[in-house]
């Protein structure tokens, strides 16, 4: 897995990604290996390969500056590493910054009037990075950033609401969240059956448009 990454973004020079035309094969490609990650089990080892995926993402979009997906992937890669470094801190804040910057940087490429399935992803990625801030330091940061993860979870469910995703974290949210704060596992259970539903129920689509999170319901769901 880390040698197949490390070796699509060896090749991702400069030169070679302005080659590709518009840069969507070799999106594709690297959303396939990302589709990988998600099955990674040691967290140094996925650590890693959404490292090397960044890279790869912030080079397509480096070379096709108006594409938000580039942007999209690359903000989603460093909040998972954000979330995989949850329980310490320090590793986490460099992450949720890149991540932030990169997300508002897809936003800002997006047609949000037309392309409102897009909007719903680009929150849901929001909604991760704000999270993400919360692990810093849960004490100090989760008053400011837990209810605006929240809130851009209900903000993807209303720009589309049959995005899996935005399901999913919103489950995600009601499983983790202690029951003296409004954490509630049966109606997680609820939600997250909903968003496997959604997932079952939808075609694949384009391969380099957003398709991840099928995966984390399914695991979220076995742990009851």
């Amino acid at each position: 897995m880390k040698k197949t990454i490390a070796g699509v973004c060896l090749i991702m020079s400069a030169f070679t990604v302005r080659a590709q035309g518009d840069g969507s094969q070799l999106l594709t490609t690297l959303v396939t290996e990302l589709e990988k990650t998600a099955s990674v089990r040691d967290h140094r080892v996925a650590i890693k390969d959404y490292q090397d995926l960044t890279e790869g993402f912030l080079r397509i979009a480096d070379a096709h500056k108006t594409q938000w997906l580039p942007y999209y992937y690359a903000a989603y890669c460093n909040a998972k590493i954000g979330w995989l470094y949850q329980d310490d801190g320090e590793q986490v804040e460099p992450y949720a910054n890149k991540g932030d910057e990169e997300i508002k940087k897809a936003l800002s490429l997006l047609d949000t009037t037309r392309d409102k399935k897009g909007l719903s992803e680009v929150y849901c990625v929001m909604s991760m990075v704000n999270q993400a801030k919360v692990f810093i330091n849960p004490m100090t940061y989760g008053r400011q950033y837990g209810p605006s993860a929240a809130r851009y979870v209900q903000l993807a469910k209303a720009a589309n609401p049959d995005n899996p995703r935005a399901l999913y974290l919103e489950g995600w949210e009601k499983y983790t969240t202690p029951k003296m704060w409004g954490g509630d596992k049966k109606k997680a259970k609820e939600i997250l059956l909903a968003a496997k539903q959604k997932f079952d129920g939808q075609a694949d689509g384009e391969p380099s448009r957003p398709h991840w999170g099928r995966q984390d319901v399914d695991e979220l769901l076995a742990k009851e």
